[in-house]
């Protein structure tokens, strides 16, 4: 037997002890901001520019996922079933299954390349505007 206290007990749910009080790192008052609405996001989900936004977008994402994919399973599929082509060699201890794997990332990097590139030409632009026109302005 030890001579510690045991612990208080918690409040039960909903009830409240004297000692503690609803703050979270000194802070007690709302949030909220005081007369300050924020932009209208439900209108501008709606609107006509947001919509040819989103459609200039998936026409991007869409044929380069497909494309990602297809690089991808293409590689595992051979490296499945073509096991003796993926071991041929190339130059040296280099083999096409080696190069293929590369081939993955050096994929992955030049779509994220194009992405950006696409996003800063035709995306960042477009979503700037919609931010002005909203109200909602640059931090």
């Amino acid at each position: 037997m030890s001579n510690t206290t045991p612990p208080p007990l918690r409040a039960r749910h909903g009830e409240r002890s004297e000692k503690t009080h609803a703050s979270f790192g000194g802070i007690e008052k709302s949030a909220a901001r005081g007369g300050k609405t924020g932009p209208d996001f439900a209108g501008i989900a709606g609107s006509a520019e947001f919509g040819e936004l989103r459609s200039r977008l998936k026409r991007f994402v869409l044929p380069m996922t497909v494309l990602f994919l297809a690089l991808y399973l293409g590689y595992v599929l051979l490296a499945a079933y073509a096991p003796d082509f993926m071991a041929e060699p190339v130059f040296g201890n280099i083999n096409v299954g080696l190069l293929f794997g590369v081939g993955q990332f050096v994929s992955t990097l030049l779509i994220t390349t194009l992405y950006v590139k696409f996003a800063e030409r035709r995306v960042d632009p477009e979503v700037d505007k919609l931010r002005e026109t909203a109200g909602g302005g640059q931090p």
